[in-house]
């Protein structure tokens, strides 16, 4: 079991507040993404969880029980961490079965362990080997399967692939959702990248400031984010923004669009008319950066390849289905 529930929990440092009340239910067997800015309390809030740093309020449940008095190594957690942590001097085997040796474990136990963690993360050929011997992507599956041999109740990712190439990344995000659901183990994953948010996760939690601005699965905050914020922050290239008179639509005071969410016009009378400033052609997608005058600067995505330039003229015509509208408070309005 892996149920975690936070409870109004609350840390502070001296007089400075960094989580302001969070309230959260993670389902057991789950896989949870907190991401948001730097400072904005994920990598805290996750530490809080482990037991690494003491909470200022509230309650914080493991399988129904209050835990905030229980030193980390006895909540049945594992951690991995954004540096490997591995031990120079040991091999894949050692690096692995430590913790089990130190638990008191049986050679035969550990041995029996670690190799059936190193099968699960094609580690077997180089158990042999020393931490210098391997990738960086070999020496974080050694870090996962440290982790994976304790069989925790939970699983606490704090940035692991951050240290990563931009391919190496793309690789571990299938490698760690695949095993994530092969153990059916809940797991916590902290990242500022959305777009690793979004491909991993049941549900994230977006965090700003130290609160909780919206939980929900990733297309429940693509498709309806509650506020200006999570609008801003989910998606990739970012939402537009159209504030002003030019948001007068049922009581906005802004209104976002997605650039997928444009169609594009050459030298159209409708929509929102401007010249095009940049344009990137990736061959898979066409982005375009246009300088819509009293609009501000709008950015559009075309699937495909399209021949427009830098200078060209060009109109984008919001899907009226797909414009989301938020009041002055910068909450979504509904309906």
């Amino acid at each position: 079991m892996g149920q975690i529930t936070l409870q109004d929990v609350q840390k502070s440092f001296g007089p400075v507040h960094i989580i302001k009340g969070a309230d959260l239910e993670i389902a057991d067997g789950s896989f949870v993404v907190f991401v948001g800015p730097s400072g904005c309390g994920k990598t805290t809030l996750l530490r809080l969880i482990a037991g690494l740093e003491d909470v200022s309020g509230g309650k914080i449940l493991i399988d129904g029980k209050n835990v905030v008095d229980t030193p980390p190594a006895k909540r049945g957690l594992s951690m991995v961490f954004q540096s490997y942590a591995l031990y120079p001097h040991m091999s894949v085997r050692g690096n692995i079965g430590f913790g089990l040796k130190m638990a008191g474990l049986s050679k035969d136990e550990t041995n029996r362990k670690v190799e059936a963690a190193a099968a699960t993360l094609n580690l077997t050929p180089y158990l042999d080997r020393k931490p210098r011997e391997l990738s960086g992507g070999q020496r974080q599956r050694v870090a996962i399967g440290r982790a994976i041999v304790r069989e925790p109740k939970a699983f606490l990712f704090d940035e692991p692939l951050s240290n990563l190439d931009a391919a190496l990344r793309v690789q571990m995000r299938i490698e760690v959702t695949r095993l994530q659901k092969q153990l059916g183990t809940t797991a916590i994953y902290v990242t500022h990248d959305q777009v690793e948010a979004m491909t991993m996760a049941d549900k994230i939690v977006v965090l700003n400031g130290g609160k909780i601005e919206q939980y929900g699965s990733p297309l429940e905050l693509y498709e309806k984010p509650a506020n200006l914020f999570v609008a801003g922050f989910i998606g990739s290239p970012k939402m537009n923004f159209v504030t002003g008179e030019h948001a007068l639509q049922k009581g906005a005071a802004t209104i976002g669009v997605r650039p997928e969410h444009l169609k594009i016009e050459r030298d159209g009378a409708g929509g929102w008319q401007g010249t095009i400033a940049v344009a990137e052609h990736l061959g898979s997608d066409t982005f375009l950066y246009v300088d819509a005058g009293p609009f501000g600067m709008l950015t559009a995505r075309y699937i495909g390849e399209l021949s427009l330039h830098a200078g060209d003229r060009v109109s984008l015509v919001p899907d009226p289905a797909r414009i989301h509208r938020f009041d002055a408070g910068g909450n979504a309005i509904r309906g």
